[in-house]
């Protein structure tokens, strides 16, 4: 009977691997072999002519200078802010933890055209402030795209930041006190070697996540013309005369560079990773600020919030309920017929069935097919279910557009086979291929709570399999597969990069609406669109959360 259960499992986990290794293994595959096979046969040297181009060294040159920024200025706008939500009286303000989660949940490139609106020449500032001239228009250039990034990326570096300073007991820095270290010293020699560790991790994540990108570089960038990884492939594979030959060069570099950066991010943390937290209680420190630097803390929160927050939602709502863009921000030139059209024409009702659509058929299907892969590896003993969960998690490691890009060439080679391509079905493939970790990661999470004894009590009072996962499995790990439903929602929801590059002829979704209408001048449409997004995804997470919560205090009572 145990024989044939772990022969049961195996197979499982066979055909998981074989469904994984074609969703995902294969397209990245193609992207290798269409960067040295460029015209049918092995070709290195015309590969490597490719990527030694003028051109391409250029956009390495871009991407790897930009992430280094960016990471820099996060830094800059993180560090402060954890230390200030974590070792200070604000820290008792737990709903600053919610509102810089904010930029987190607004799409880059929504951020992005905020700002654009609000610097741009006879932008919101200059209506605003009619006395500083062209001062605003200074904004366009490669620091202002640096700044417009680290403002989106910035809360992952903070929260890991936080964490870390939230774990640091103050019977150490105290320790370095009685034996005469300043605060200088205690800040050089015991803080920041404990959180070296934490910030690689955020600074690596901050890094690839700005190589990655795609939305920002593609509104902001090219419009002062730095272009970097992602905007170069979009081209290449979108526009006249098409070269995948180039996108899957760039790409296959991109995906090193990202492996390299794992691998790195890895070393440093095995290196310097400290444990602070044993079973042994510990008091945290918390510093009494006086007036003056309670009062530059504040104003320190508030200008973050203003530049991370602030401006891009101002610009987006109030251009949004603009009459007439010539008249500006002026008394009477408000409407919400902007909103109105959203409901009343056939481009914007499709655009958003079709955002839902995908939004809850590729989360649905994560959500089955990564709890599936979770039992199945939970379950298995061998190399093989490391296999199956190191491809699981390897689209979380790399750029989204470089996945496109191989889940095109892979298919279009096929179509006789599978006519999947050029379909909507595509569109819910890539999807589900992009997003597949977030589903794995919440049920691993929430299936780590389980206690063995429970599983084996099912199975001694007679329970089989599928019972005691019906009764006592799934009621446990709900939570999470719930909650990697909702992530994989919002995001897909608003997703760019796919839907501009693997999307039908003529079928739009939110987000390629949404930079459609920028790039025509129906500014106010195309923002209005944007509202309603962050609307609908902020809904669909609080509805979420009320949903979970009220389980979890029915299962206390």
């Amino acid at each position: 009977m145990k024989q044939a259960s772990v022969w049961k499992n195996n197979g499982i986990l066979i055909m998981l691997f074989v469904i994984l290794a074609v969703l995902i293994v294969c397209p990245l595959a193609m992207i290798f072999a269409r960067a040295v096979i460029p015209d049918g046969r092995l070709d290195l040297y015309r590969a490597w002519t490719i990527i030694a181009d003028s051109e391409n060294v250029q956009t390495i040159a871009n991407s790897l200078i930009l992430g280094i920024y960016v990471v820099l200025c996060s830094t800059l706008i993180a560090a402060p802010t954890a230390y200030i939500l974590s070792r200070t009286q604000l820290a008792r303000c737990a709903w600053l933890d919610i509102i810089f989660l904010i930029p987190f949940m607004t799409p880059p490139y929504i951020a992005s055209m905020g700002w654009i609106v609000f610097m741009q020449k006879r932008g919101l500032f200059q209506q605003m402030f009619p006395w500083t001239g062209s001062f605003s228009e200074g904004f366009f250039c490669f620091w202002g795209l640096v700044l417009v990034m680290s403002l989106h990326v910035f809360p992952f570096l903070m929260t890991m930041l936080k964490n870390a300073m939230l774990n640091i007991p103050a019977s150490l820095e105290e320790s370095g006190a009685v034996f005469g270290a300043g605060f200088g010293m205690r800040l050089r020699k015991i803080f920041a070697p404990l959180l070296t560790g934490n910030y690689a991790i955020g600074a690596l994540l901050v890094f690839v996540k700005t190589l990655s990108e795609y939305g920002t570089p593609y509104t902001f960038g090219r419009r002062i013309g730095f272009y970097v990884f992602t905007t170069n492939i979009h081209r290449y594979s979108t526009t006249a005369p098409v070269d995948f030959g180039r996108s899957a060069g760039l790409s296959a570099i991109l995906i090193g560079i990202c492996m390299m950066l794992w691998l790195l991010q890895n070393h440093i943390t095995n290196r310097t990773s400290y444990r602070l937290v044993s079973g042994k209680g510990t008091r945290r420190v918390q510093t009494k600020l006086p007036g003056a630097g309670l009062a530059a803390a504040v104003l320190w929160i508030i200008l973050v919030f203003i530049a991370a927050i602030g401006i891009p939602y101002f610009s987006i709502i109030a251009t949004s309920l603009i009459n007439l863009r010539g008249y500006g921000l002026t008394a009477g030139n408000f409407t919400l017929a902007h909103y109105a059209e959203l409901f009343t024409t056939g481009k914007s009702i499709n655009a958003i069935k079709n955002s839902i659509f995908l939004a809850v058929s590729s989360a649905t299907l994560c959500s089955v097919l990564g709890t599936v892969v979770v039992l199945a590896v939970r379950r298995a003993k061998g190399g093989l279910k490391k296999v199956v969960e190191g491809i699981s998690l390897l689209p979380e490691m790399l750029p989204g557009i470089v996945l496109i890009i191989g889940i095109m060439l892979f298919w279009n080679v096929i179509y006789k086979v599978i006519p999947l391509y050029n379909t909507m079905g595509i569109m819910v493939l890539a999807y589900v291929v992009l997003y597949i970790p977030y589903t794995f990661q919440y049920v691993t999470s929430a299936y780590t709570q389980i206690n063995d004894n429970l599983i084996q009590a099912g199975r001694t009072f007679g329970g089989d399999p599928f019972y005691v996962f019906r009764r006592i499995t799934f009621p446990m790990i709900a939570k999470g597969i719930l909650s990697g439903w909702m992530m994989i929602f919002i995001i897909a929801f608003r997703e760019l990069v796919t839907a501009s590059l693997i999307a039908p002829p003529n079928v739009l979704v939110v987000s390629t609406y949404i930079n459609r209408e920028f790039e025509q001048g129906s500014v106010s449409l195309g923002m209005a669109m944007a509202v309603l997004c962050v609307l609908l995804t902020t809904t669909t997470l609080l509805v979420m959360n009320v949903i979970m919560n009220r389980k979890m205090r029915g299962e206390s009572k």
